[in-house]
Parts: C-alpha cells; structure tokens; sequence
C-alpha cells in the first residue's frame, strides 16, 4: 500500500466530517435540492473535488505521450444524485479542455485517461459516466 487515508464523520449527511491526519474539517449538509440546508459540503461534492483532481492527474501523466500541454489542461467533473422512490444513484461527467489543441488529440488522451485514473477504474460498471472534449 502506497498512501492511505482515513475520514471520520459523525452525524451523517447533517455532520462533521473530519481527515484522522490532517486539519481539514467540513461542516456537511444535505442539499436543498434533497429538503436540506444546503449550509455546508456533501459527499457528492467531495467526490467530485477528488475525482476531477486525480483525473488531472493521468491526464499530465499521459499528455507529453499524446503531443499536448498537460499543463494546460482542465478537467472538470460533474457529479449528479439521482433519486427514485427506493435508492439514490450516482453518474457523473468527466470533460477535458485543453485551449488550442487538436479535439482527436484531446478526445484520446481523455479516453486514455480515463482508463488509468483510479477513481474512473473504481466506478466502471457501477455509474454512468460521459466524457466529454469542450
């Protein structure tokens, strides 16, 4: 095991969320779209920072090989919570723009991306997710 991390929450969706290891501490609210507060962060907002922040990540990491600028690059991703009368479910929508790049360029080295990036690997075949070149 490279790195490992530990979070702690109490109080659920209406909590505190705290890393074991760090000073990083969120106050957390369920959304006002889902008849919260709204007056804090929610899980679905933290994956979304994760995500998009890993995925930029495969992206400098495969960029040079697809003749682009990975540090010009921006990665977005977009995480939606879908509700049905029994559960939740999550998809999300991953979109790449890298400024003045040939779009079959980005378009690869998004694909290629998302084949490396962990969390893209931990999610296939359980959430719908669209990638998209802007």
């Amino acid at each position: 095991m490279a790195y490992r991390t530990t979070a702690t929450t109490k109080g659920g969706r209406d909590g505190r969320a705290v890393l074991d290891e760090s000073k990083l501490a969120l106050a957390m609210a369920l959304p006002k779209e889902l008849g919260g507060s709204g007056e804090g962060h929610n899980p679905e907002q933290l994956f979304a920072l994760g995500w998009s922040s890993c995925f930029g990540q495969a992206v400098l990491l495969l960029a040079k090989k697809h003749g682009l600028d990975g540090q010009a690059a921006r990665v977005s991703c977009a995480v939606s919570l879908d509700k049905d009368a029994t559960s939740f479910g999550l998809a999300a929508e991953i979109t790449l723009s890298i400024p003045g790049a040939d779009r079959d360029k980005v378009e690869a080295l998004l694909k290629e991306a998302h084949e490396i990036c962990p969390y893209s690997k931990a999610t296939r075949g359980n959430i719908p997710v669209t990638l998209t070149v802007a």
